[in-house]
């Protein structure tokens, strides 16, 4: 497909579903610096966001550098920790409620997760906000049904090696 350079694009990244995923099929950590490129690719990026879990590991700080080194705002919130010791990390609400608020800024919004929870945000980004969304993702553990809600889907299966660490 051709992309036209002057798209705003916004890319979100569900940091610990792309690092499940890669661990489980590959057990390789992932490049967040070579899917940021993909995903811009050469039009107008204005806001690139991850959202991790601090768990309290020494070397996490480091990570979340990193991510912002290579161009990613940073969101963290801590691993909760239940009666019991279930514990429980995501931010699916989180990254909803900024694609929402930021699609008015942006013409195309790149949510980098394989989530099926995503679905009808997709659907809701599209036709009542008229964005275009694109997913990009690990497509053996991709919902199929947000590859179809996506304007767009990018596997990073087709090329694991540029994707991965």
């Amino acid at each position: 497909m051709a992309m036209n350079k002057a798209q705003r694009i916004g890319v979100f990244i569900d940091v610990q579903n792309m690092y499940y995923s890669a661990k489980q099929f590959y057990k390789a950590k992932v490049n967040f610096a070579s899917i940021l490129r993909k995903a811009v690719a050469g039009r107008s990026l204005i806001r690139a966001i991850a959202y991790v879990i601090r768990a309290d590991i020494p070397e996490e700080q480091g990570f979340f550098d990193a991510l912002e080194k290579i161009g990613f705002e940073v969101k963290a919130k801590d691993l909760q920790v239940f009666v019991g010791g279930a514990k429980k990390g995501d931010w699916d609400i989180g990254i909803a409620m900024d694609m929402i608020e930021l699609a008015p800024k942006l013409d195309t919004l790149i949510l980098v997760s394989g989530d099926g929870d995503f679905v009808d945000l997709l659907r809701h980004l599209k036709h009542a906000l008229g964005c275009r969304v694109e997913v990009m993702a690990f497509g053996k553990c991709t919902s199929a049904k947000l590859k179809e809600a996506a304007d767009s889907f990018f596997d990073f299966d087709s090329n694991p090696n540029f994707f991965l660490r």
